[in-house]
């Protein structure tokens, strides 16, 4: 699978709209009571960027992204402006103890980055594998710590140079993109009197 590590021009993105689906297979029984199942653990999200195109300029930078990404060939970074951080609110910015994203056993060395969301008692774990270069940061067993470990920021693994000790708290705060590819292959912008109105964006989010 090709992936671009590239974002979708800012402007263009910027006016992205869209959010977290889940596949759930939904049966009724006898009474009008239902059997879920759910299908997938990690959601899957859908974006509609048509808003972000308001000039030719932004037209501009969308057909050469469009046709250097060959249609829905090729995935890229888009920043969801909803949701970007690692932050409880989304958008404020990163702190080394925003996120718990594991416990040290004394033997594993590599983490995923994880932003974590809960509600009602229930805690949804989200898998980061877009982090932003230069904007995560690392807490161990309450501290920050600023060197004895790497992330890789095309998959969003963190690896310590030791592995951390047994209860460990292992936290971390961050920046992040989406994985997406467009989902169509035919790109359709509606321009009137050389001022673009409208474009055809569909986006999706695709397992890296």
């Amino acid at each position: 699978m090709f992936f671009d590590e590239v974002q979708l021009p800012l402007k263009v993105g910027y006016g992205a709209t869209g959010g977290a689906t889940f596949a759930t297979e939904v049966i009724t029984i006898d009474g009008g009571y239902e059997r879920r199942n759910q299908l997938w653990s990690q959601a899957r999200r859908k974006f509609d960027a048509r808003t972000g195109v308001r000039s030719n300029i932004d037209a501009t930078l969308l057909m050469a992204f469009f046709q250097a990404r060959a249609g829905r060939a090729r995935g890229f970074r888009l920043k969801d402006w909803s949701d970007y951080t690692s932050a409880v609110d989304g958008i404020s910015a990163p702190n080394w103890n925003d996120q718990i994203i594991a416990t040290g056993d004394g033997i594993a060395a590599q983490f995923s980055l994880i932003k974590n969301y809960g509600s009602g008692g229930v805690t949804y774990a989200r898998r980061i594998a877009k982090p932003v270069v230069g904007s995560i940061t690392v807490g161990l067993a309450g501290l920050q710590v600023v060197d004895g470990w790497s992330v890789d920021t095309t998959t969003g693994i963190v690896t310590f140079a030791v592995p951390p000790a047994v209860g460990a708290t292992i936290m971390a705060g961050f920046v992040f993109d989406v994985p997406v590819r467009f989902d169509t292959d035919q790109l359709n912008i509606k321009a009137d009197d050389n001022h673009v109105f409208e474009a055809d964006i569909p986006l999706l989010e695709i397992r890296v």
